[in-house]
């Protein structure tokens, strides 16, 4: 087999004779050639039968591609690879072992909203309120269990109310889906390392027949994924992992970079090389995000180079505000265009989604085509269409389409019964809902319970439309959130998921917000007629688009061109630079600007804004450490270059996002003093101190137990910045915390 072309590092990897290996494999130095390429090398010329191989990936689109290419390099003898996810290999093996590892050999595969669908039950069975204990938040605690290996009666409690009952839900739950013969995508992996290592003979037989095994992307592996690794690997260690701790952006997610960082210490026989040579980028892309990188203190040292030109310098632009960006960025890709680059080779990133909305504003507007990547348009996100249907109700009662999306959104106990019912109402009468939800108590359709839930959201809306004619148009979508329940419902989430519509959510009503400064006469009217302006577009089939994503979709895809948006401190960085976070935040956040300056190929363009309005929000933009790291050789900055490090203190009082005020916020008058700090005060007058709360206090939490205070912030809604053992830094209102 040729391997002529494969540079000396890669070329050691494949033709590694066996035992532990750990490729530590740099953005763009080509590790999937040296994994399909080993694999094909074992098969071809060292003679491995190919079903003794196992090739571990983290995604379906990767294990295709692996098989795809393998077919080329050997064609017809690749069949019979054990290539796949670790799920959907973990799902193969109980099927055939399913008697062995004490499951039907016909079970079912629960999705998220099955498994939610089933907590529920089990949470009726408990005469427990799913109001109160969100069926999501309840799986999102019995997920991150099983990634850790823990089983119902392992789970420490430590005394702690919100894990007591985390345990017993989950003890009723695993005795439910064994009745019902069923598995959730945690059980997949938990249920095979369980059986794994309490039967040997299971295990001799089954790591007896993997003679290689191929582990991808190793620095986003968790717990569970570690043991099964090593269970798998237990009779033949002949095992490659691959991957870079410089990538690992998963933190949140249960990823454990230490599982890379670690492996010598588990194989001390292991060897290592490092694929350092990129294929990608120019060697200014390169340069510029080592100096990012080269920060962090807990890393495997190595330096990507390149034979590629040394390419144009790397471009910052200072921009007035969060707007101006946006025009940047159309008028960057229309020059781009103009200069025969294809749209599709283009691609805007952004730290979080909400921060898509100005740009798909001004992309509209231009005329340039785009897509999103990993999300959905702005004004397609089932939250901010949740919010404009109250809004149009407000405006118009007698829209049936946006009544019918919300009249159990949060849910208040209406179900499709009820809804049935009420519809039949309505046409029997030539009526409208909303005029059938006046009447609900006249009609012999429904039960008691049924009218009186009707009856009340009847009576919820007239309240809305009542407070739209004493508020000010800027207030009124934060009065909505906070009336229907919507912020509350999404606050009972603990999830990345509930997290980012909040922000979403931030962002629309930071936009209803700036619509009445630019046009103070407006009225709800004319808000809605311009969103719906700006969300009725159509993608024509075929065009090509400029990709709009945020980082942590990016991870895996490369583009000629790049630009990076809203490199502003606490923006991107997002967290980790205040005190009382946990500092592996910064480190990650430094490892997701790595990850988005290494997609480049030929050009990278860097932008912050020296004025940000996001989630209803106004923040002098302080421009991201990011920027400050990058050599100035490397840089060409058009606008103002900022002669100071970034600072790392503390910041003064900084509302919460998530506290969408109903009252009117005003910004107070700055001073030359206030010049590093990014917050308006929405607590003019109504200085609430700290609640009685101070730095060093335990405290105790229904969800989190007992921490420490380290920070008290005053304002119209106090909080305080409190250590959980286990959770780390959280930022809570201190309603929600009683002393210890």
């Amino acid at each position: 087999m040729d391997l002529g072309h494969l540079n000396p590092p890669q070329r050691q990897a494949v033709l590694h004779e066996g035992g532990p290996l750990v490729v530590f494999a740099g953005a763009g130095s080509g590790k999937t050639r040296v994994i399909t390429h080993r694999i094909a090398h074992l098969v071809a010329t060292r003679g491995v039968p190919p079903w003794r191989i196992l090739a571990v990936t983290f995604t379906n689109k990767a294990a295709g591609e692996m098989r795809e290419r393998l077919e080329h390099l050997v064609p017809g003898g690749a069949r019979g690879l054990a290539v796949g996810t670790f799920h959907s290999i973990c799902a193969r093996l109980l099927r055939t072992h399913a008697e062995a590892a004490g499951v039907k050999k016909d079970f079912v595969i629960y999705d998220d909203q099955d498994q939610q669908a089933m907590l529920k039950r089990v949470l009726g069975d408990l005469n427990l309120d799913p109001k109160e204990l969100p069926p999501k938040q309840i799986a999102g605690a019995i997920n991150r269990a099983k990634q850790e290996m823990t089983s119902p009666e392992q789970m420490a409690t430590g005394g702690d109310a919100w894990q007591e009952l985390v345990q017993r839900i989950y003890v009723t739950y695993e005795e439910r889906m064994a009745k019902s013969g069923a598995l959730d995508f945690g059980d997949l992996i938990y249920r095979m390392v369980r059986a794994l290592e309490k039967n040997d003979a299971l295990r001799e037989q089954l790591a007896g027949r993997f003679l290689h095994q191929h582990v991808d992307e190793f620095q986003d592996t968790n717990h569970a994924q570690l043991r099964l690794v090593r269970a798998l690997s237990s009779v033949h260690p002949n095992l490659v992992v691959v991957g870079d701790d410089d990538q690992s952006i998963y933190r949140w997610r249960g990823a454990d970079r230490r599982n890379i960082l670690d492996f010598r210490r588990a194989y001390p026989s292991a060897q290592v090389v490092k694929l350092e040579q990129n294929y990608r980028s120019t060697q200014r892309i390169l340069r510029v995000a080592h100096a990012v990188i080269e920060k962090n203190y807990d890393r495997e040292p190595k330096q990507l180079w390149t034979d590629n030109p040394e390419g144009d310098k790397v471009f910052v632009l200072r921009c007035e505000d969060e707007r101006d960006e946006a025009r940047a960025v159309v008028r960057g890709v229309i020059e781009l265009q103009r200069k025969g680059a294809p749209l599709s080779e283009v691609a805007v990133f952004y730290r979080t989604h909400a921060q898509s909305r100005v740009l798909e504003e001004a992309l509209r507007q231009s005329n340039v085509p785009y897509r999103i990547v990993g999300g959905v348009r702005f004004y397609d996100r089932a939250e901010v269409k949740d919010l404009l249907a109250y809004l149009r109700i407000i405006q118009n009662p007698e829209d049936d389409v946006s009544l019918l999306r919300v009249v159990n959104v949060p849910a208040r106990g209406i179900g499709k019964t009820s809804v049935t019912r009420l519809l039949d109402d309505a046409a029997r009468e030539g009526q409208s809902v909303w005029e059938a939800l006046g009447q609900v108590d006249r009609s012999d359709a429904h039960g008691a319970a049924a009218t009186r839930k009707l009856a009340a959201f009847r009576e919820l809306l007239d309240e809305l439309r009542a407070d739209a004619r004493r508020l000010p148009l800027s207030d009124l979508g934060g009065a909505v959130l906070m009336r229907t329940g919507y912020l509350e419902m999404l606050k009972r989430d603990d999830s990345p998921e509930a997290e980012a519509r909040r922000e979403n959510l931030a962002e629309l009503v930071g936009s209803i917000q700036q619509f009445t400064r630019e046009h103070p006469d407006a009225t709800l009217a004319d808000f809605l007629e311009d969103v719906t302006l700006q969300s009725d577009v159509v993608e024509e089939a075929g065009r090509e688009t400029v990709t709009l994503m945020t980082v942590h979709a990016a991870k895996g895809l490369e583009f000629d061109t790049v630009m990076v948006t809203g490199l502003e401190e606490r923006m991107f960085p997002m967290r980790g630079t205040d005190p009382a976070e946990d500092p592996e935040e910064l480190e990650e956040e430094r490892r997701l600007a790595y990850v988005a300056f290494t997609r480049a190929r030929r050009t990278l363009i860097l932008s912050y804004a020296g004025v940000r309005n996001i989630y209803g929000q106004m923040r002098v933009g302080d421009p991201s450490r990011f920027l400050l790291d990058i050599p100035r050789a490397d840089a060409l900055w058009i606008g103002a270059e900022p002669r100071r490090a970034a600072p790392v203190r503390p910041r003064a009082y900084q509302p919460d996002p998530w506290d969408l005020p109903t009252e009117p916020v005003r910004p107070r008058k700055r001073s030359p003093a206030d010049s590093n700090e990014s917050y308006v005060d929405y607590s003019e007058g109504s200085d609430l101190g700290g609640g009685g709360f101070s730095p060093g206090m335990r405290v105790r939490h229904a969800k989190f137990g007992v921490g420490e205070v380290r920070r008290v912030e005053s304002g119209m809604v106090p909080k305080a910045h409190v250590i959980f053992p286990g959770w780390g830094a959280k930022t809570l209102a201190v309603t929600y915390l009683e002393p210890v």
